[in-house]
């Protein structure tokens, strides 16, 4: 049994592996939303108003209001990844120019960035693409590149904040390694990556069930020192030891009572760093940004 059982989870399609779900980074966004000043929440809801897929996220929300928008907004980088209006740049052949977009590549080493032993990057481009990007809204000065920047920072600064998107090199962020979860009826075989993915809640998650979910973590949490990409990158780095479960399972480690509170402890305090962080870093991008431009 033990053994059909095994081969069955290898037949079975794999599930794409990104970082938090769509709830992981809505809730990231909602959190950041807290930290805003009213001007600055206003320039950065006009900023995503002028964005291409603004109606596509409106619609999902079934809304308007800046708090919902940029909760959608903070999903597009994982949502383009299915678009067929998006390439994958390594692979595939450029698909057509869209109006308002720099570019229709996936960007998909943006997501993640792998260390060694050392400490040191070997593949993956995440805290540069953060650092860049918040450079990039400082000093922009065209209403496209801001518009087209700001999604993108609001996802990352959440991706390098979930560990395996600062994983070992080698096992492409715990998505080589396969785990059994008992407490997943429907799922009960998956890999590590999937398993962390999914820990922030259903990824439909919105409107006020997600705005309770936040609310309840900012509650339960402390809001963390600020520091620096750098500093967002080794922390997760130093967190890899306790995202692997050691106890064996049937067939494989299993996510055992343990592991699970622990992990879900591990996750919600990652979601509200990264939340109390993005918002921080947006108060210093746009409330500079107000100041500047307010004559």
């Amino acid at each position: 049994m033990h053994r059909f059982l095994f081969a069955l989870f290898f037949f079975l399609p794999a599930a794409p592996s990104h970082a938090w779900n769509a709830a992981g980074h809505r809730l990231v966004a909602v959190i950041a939303w807290q930290q805003l000043a009213p001007d600055s929440r206003e320039a950065i809801t006009a900023a995503l108003a002028r964005h291409p897929d603004h109606s596509r996220w409106a619609e999902r929300a079934r809304s308007n209001d800046g708090i919902d928008i940029i909760a959608e907004a903070a999903t597009w980088p994982d949502d383009i990844r299915n678009d067929p209006r998006f390439h994958d740049e390594e692979r595939e052949a450029p698909t057509p120019p869209l109006p308002g977009l720099p570019d229709t590549a996936r960007h998909k080493r943006w997501h993640y960035v792998d260390l060694d032993a050392g400490g040191q990057v070997r593949e993956g481009e995440a805290d540069r693409q953060i650092e860049r990007l918040a450079q990039m809204l400082r000093s922009a000065r065209k209403n496209a590149e801001i518009s087209n920047s700001l999604p993108w920072l609001l996802h990352l600064v959440a991706d390098i904040h979930q560990p395996l998107h600062v994983g070992r090199h080698g096992d492409e962020g715990g998505n080589q390694v396969e785990i059994e979860n008992p407490f997943n009826k429907r799922l009960p075989f998956t890999n590590l990556h999937t398993y962390w993915d999914d820990l922030p809640g259903p990824p439909w998650l919105r409107g006020q069930r997600l705005a309770k979910n936040a609310a309840r973590l900012i509650e339960d949490y402390p809001a963390p020192a600020q520091g620096d990409v750098r500093l967002w990158r080794d922390e997760s780095h130093r967190l890899l030891d306790q995202v692997y479960p050691t106890a064996s399972g049937s067939l494989l480690p299993i996510v055992d009572e343990d592991f699970r509170r622990r992990s879900r402890d591990l996750a919600n305090r990652r979601i509200v760093a990264a939340g109390y962080r993005l918002g921080r870093l947006l108060e210093s991008i746009f409330g500079q940004r107000v100041s500047r431009e307010t004559p």
